[in-house]
């Protein structure tokens, strides 16, 4: 059986930090990545543009919850990113209009470094949306985001070589809010 344990897990030491470093959007492709084992090992030679989105808001969340049906024989991985883009602006607003009517496979980066792959099959879609101005003087004024993608498996990360081969297609074209 293919579902078997193959390892245990130890305690790690507390030198993790949650939160995420930046977004990167990569308009959808199928097959965008070359995974195994868990892990994306390359980028499709398709995809010639990459968006970074910086990120350093504590709103800023990445989860993944896994929900398996014994009846059904099912596994699905629901990925959910919140993103708080600070700032309005009509050029940011354009994109966030294109991010709701398209379907892009989303990387992430964490605190910690590490880059997981979200979308893989089908890409994200745009869920929820919070647009706002805020209230009083020192109220959040921007873009609270949540994509979700549903998929088999957890989250592949990005190893060594795909995120260099990723960082080098992040176009120079940036809004500076």
């Amino acid at each position: 059986m293919a579902c078997l344990l193959i390892s245990g897990r130890s305690e790690p030491c507390k030198d993790s930090l949650g939160g995420l470093k930046a977004a990167y959007f990569i308009n959808y492709r199928e097959n965008a990545f070359t995974i195994a084992a868990g892990e994306a090992t390359a980028i499709n030679v398709a995809i010639t543009d990459v968006f970074k989105y910086e990120l350093r808001a504590d709103g800023n969340t990445f989860s993944q919850a896994t929900v398996s049906d014994k009846n059904a024989g099912t596994t699905v991985t629901t990925q959910t990113i919140t993103l708080a883009l600070k700032k309005l602006d009509k050029d940011s607003s354009l994109q966030v209009d294109l991010m709701a009517k398209g379907r892009p496979v989303i990387v992430i980066q964490d605190r910690n470094n590490n880059y997981f792959l979200v979308g893989t099959s089908e890409g994200c879609d745009l869920t929820g949306s919070d647009i706002n101005s805020g209230g009083a003087r020192a109220d959040f004024n921007g873009y609270n985001l949540t994509f979700e993608s549903q998929e088999g498996s957890l989250a592949p990360f990005l190893d060594a070589a795909t995120v260099t081969a990723m960082d080098l297609l992040v176009s120079a074209t940036n809004i500076t809010p």
